[in-house]
C-alpha cells in the first residue's frame, strides 16, 4: 500500500461570473500538480463561478453554464492527479453549495455543504439548501473529508468524517478577511485537529470581490496542532504539500512557510487589493479622485496608486474662495510625492453661478450649511464629469467617522464608484498615514518614503466650506468620536454603558443621533473595503426609517 501522497493547493484569484476564465486557471493549477506528481489538485469553494455570487446563483442558466463547465473539466482532466473545485449542484430539485471531485475523465463525487452561514456578510441559507453531512471519499490511498467552510467551524461535521472514516480533512473556503481574522481561523482548525486527530486542509481563496477581500492565508496543520505548512496572505500560490503514513496515521511533511503581515499591513494590503480587484473585475484601468490637501484624499490617492500605479491615478484639486494656499501647496506635494497627474479645475466661476440662481429663491435666508453642501456637490458634479469624459473611475475618499455621523455630503463628496478607507476610523487613518510612510512592499507599485507630508497628517482636518472651518467645530474631537462610535457600532454598547465609562451623556446622545439619522446616506454610498466584522453595507444593516433611540438608560444585555 503506498505511504505517500501529494496533495497541490491552488490559493487563487476567481472572479465572479467569469466562469471560462475561472475553468482555465483551474486546468493550469491541475497541470501544475500533474507536473509536480501530486495525487490530487485541490482549489477552493465555488471556485467556478467565483464567490460570493448571492442572487446571480439563482439564475438557472447560470448555475448550468458553471455545471458544464465542470463537466468540460472533468474530460479534460482525465490523464492525472483528481481534482477537487468548488461549485453549484442541483439534486433532487435544490441548489447546493457542491465540492466536486473530479477523476479518470468524469465527476466521481459532489460534497454538500451542511452548515449554511447567515451572519456578518454570508446569506447562504437565502440561496443554497443544507446537505446531509456527507462521508469520505478516497483518492489513491487516503480517505479524505470535505467539510465546506463554514462546516469546519462547527465540531459536528469534522467529528462524523473521522467517525466514518477520514484520514485527512481537506476544508475548500471562501472566507473574507477582517482585522485579526487568520488567528481566528487558525484557533477554529487547531479546535478541529484536536478533537478528530486528524491532520487538516485549510484551503481558502484570494482577491477582491465587491466589499470583500479573500485573503487566503491556507495552511496545513498536523495533530497536535502543529502548523506544517503556512501559505502567503493575499497572494496567489500553489503549493505541494506532501502525506507521509506513519504508525499513528497521515502526517504532512514540513512545507512553505509564509509570515503572515501584521494587522496594520493586513488592513492597508486589504484595501490595495479590494481597489485593485474591484477595478479590474469592473473594467477600469484608472482612477480619478479630488485631492483636498487633507488626510483622507491622500490616504485614498496613496493607495490608489500602489494598487493601479501612479500612471493610471488622475488627481483633481477643486478650490473654492475658502481653500487656502497651504492646501494648495499639500495636494500638490502629495500628486508629487506620489507620481500621480494632478488638475486645478476652480469652482468659484460654477458657485458664483449658482448663486446667482438661487438668489432670489434664498432672498432674507442667511447663507449656512447649505451654501457649503453647495460647493461639495459642484466638486462632485466636476469629478463625475472627468469620470466620464476620460474613462476613469471616481474613488470618493470619506472614512467611516465621517460616513457613521453623516460629517459628508450626498451627490457632494460622497460621489464615487468606490471608497477604499470606508471602514477605517479617522484615527486610524492618521496611523495608516505613518505606517505607508515607514513601510513599503514589492506589492506596491507606488514609490517608497514618505509620500504623505508631515503638515498633511498634522494640521487639524477641515472642509474648507466656510473661513477658519474645522471639523471640530462640528464634531467632537476625532479620538472621543471614535471611541464613542466603536462602542456604539462594533460593539452595539447602549449609551448608559458609554457614559459608565466616562463619556458625557450628551456627547454620547447627539453621536447616536447623528449615528441613526445618516443611514439614508450610506444606503446611496459608495462600496468600499470591509476590514471589520461591523462594516457599513452587509454587516450591518439597520432601517432607513427608524425612531427608536436609546432612552432607557439600560445596559445591553440587562
Amino acid at each position: 500500500m503506498a505511504d505517500r501522497f501529494r496533495l497541490t493547493l491552488a490559493q487563487l484569484n476567481p472572479t465572479v461570473g467569469e466562469i471560462a476564465a475561472n475553468a482555465e486557471k483551474a486546468r493550469a493549477a491541475w497541470a501544475a500538480g500533474r507536473a509536480a506528481g501530486a495525487d490530487m489538485v485541490a482549489l477552493t469553494e465555488m471556485f467556478i463561478t467565483g464567490y460570493q455570487t448571492q442572487d446571480l446563483i439563482l439564475k438557472p442558466a447560470f448555475v448550468a453554464d458553471a455545471i458544464a463547465a465542470i463537466e468540460r473539466l472533468a474530460a479534460e482532466c482525465a490523464d492525472g492527479p483528481a481534482l477537487g473545485i468548488g461549485g453549484p449542484h442541483l439534486r433532487d430539485m435544490k441548489l447546493y453549495n457542491g465540492y466536486y471531485i473530479l477523476r479518470g475523465g468524469r465527476i466521481e463525487t459532489v460534497v454538500l455543504k451542511h452548515h449554511l452561514p447567515n451572519s456578518d456578510v454570508f446569506d447562504e441559507k437565502r440561496v443554497f439548501a443544507s446537505a446531509e453531512v456527507n462521508g469520505p471519499y478516497r483518492i489513491g490511498p487516503v480517505r479524505i473529508g470535505s467539510p465546506i467552510c463554514e462546516d469546519a467551524w462547527h465540531p459536528d461535521v469534522c467529528e462524523t468524517l473521522e467517525e466514518t472514516g477520514a484520514e485527512i480533512l481537506l476544508v475548500p473556503n471562501g472566507s473574507p478577511y477582517h482585522r485579526g481574522k487568520p488567528d481566528l481561523r487558525l484557533n477554529l482548525m487547531v479546535a478541529r485537529v484536536i478533537e478528530t486527530g486528524l491532520p487538516l486542509v485549510y484551503l481558502n481563496m484570494v482577491g477582491g470581490q465587491d466589499d470583500q477581500v479573500f485573503d487566503g492565508s491556507s495552511m496545513v496543520l498536523n495533530p497536535g496542532g502543529h502548523l506544517a505548512a503556512q501559505l502567503p496572505q493575499f497572494d496567489e500560490a500553489v503549493e505541494h504539500v506532501d502525506f507521509i503514513r506513519t504508525a499513528e496515521g497521515w502526517r504532512a511533511e514540513q512545507g512553505v512557510m509564509a509570515e503572515i503581515p501584521r494587522i496594520w499591513e493586513a488592513d492597508y494590503r486589504a484595501c490595495v487589493m479590494g481597489l485593485a480587484d474591484y477595478m479590474a473585475k469592473t473594467g477600469f484601468r484608472k482612477a480619478v479622485l479630488g485631492l483636498s490637501g487633507g488626510i483622507d484624499s491622500a490616504i485614498v490617492a496613496t493607495i490608489a496608486a500602489d494598487a493601479l500605479g501612479p500612471e493610471n491615478v488622475r488627481c483633481v484639486m477643486l478650490p473654492s474662495p475658502y481653500t487656502s494656499d497651504h492646501s494648495l501647496e499639500d495636494a500638490a506635494a502629495v500628486a508629487r510625492n506620489l507620481g500621480c497627474r494632478i488638475d486645478t479645475v476652480p469652482i468659484s466661476g460654477a458657485q458664483a453661478a449658482v448663486g446667482d440662481t438661487l438668489a432670489p429663491l434664498f432672498a432674507g435666508t442667511e447663507p449656512g450649511i447649505t451654501e457649503e453642501n453647495i460647493q461639495s456637490r459642484l466638486r462632485g458634479l466636476m469629478l463625475m464629469a472627468i469620470s466620464n469624459k476620460f474613462g476613469e473611475m471616481l474613488l470618493t475618499t470619506g472614512n467611516k467617522s465621517e460616513v457613521a455621523v453623516g460629517y459628508c455630503t450626498i451627490y457632494g463628496d460622497m460621489n464615487g464608484g468606490y471608497n477604499p478607507i470606508k471602514d477605517m476610523y479617522k484615527t486610524r487613518v492618521f496611523e495608516t498615514c505613518r505606517w505607508r510612510n515607514e513601510n513599503h512592499r514589492p506589492w506596491m507599485k507606488g514609490p517608497a518614503g514618505a509620500v504623505i507630508p508631515e503638515r498633511v497628517i498634522t494640521k487639524p482636518p477641515s472642509a474648507e466650506l466656510r473661513p477658519d472651518q474645522k471639523d471640530q467645530d462640528s464634531l467632537p474631537p476625532y479620538e472621543v468620536l471614535d471611541a464613542i462610535l466603536d462602542g456604539l457600532i462594533e460593539r452595539e454598547l447602549s449609551v448608559a454603558e458609554l457614559v459608565d465609562m466616562g463619556f458625557d451623556l450628551a456627547t454620547v446622545k447627539r453621536v447616536e443621533h447623528l449615528l441613526f439619522i445618516s443611514e439614508y446616506k450610506r444606503f446611496q454610498s459608495a462600496p468600499g473595503t470591509r476590514l471589520t466584522i461591523r462594516a457599513f453595507w452587509l454587516d450591518r444593516r439597520y432601517p432607513i426609517a427608524m425612531r427608536w433611540r436609546d432612552e432607557t438608560g439600560g445596559k445591553s444585555g440587562a
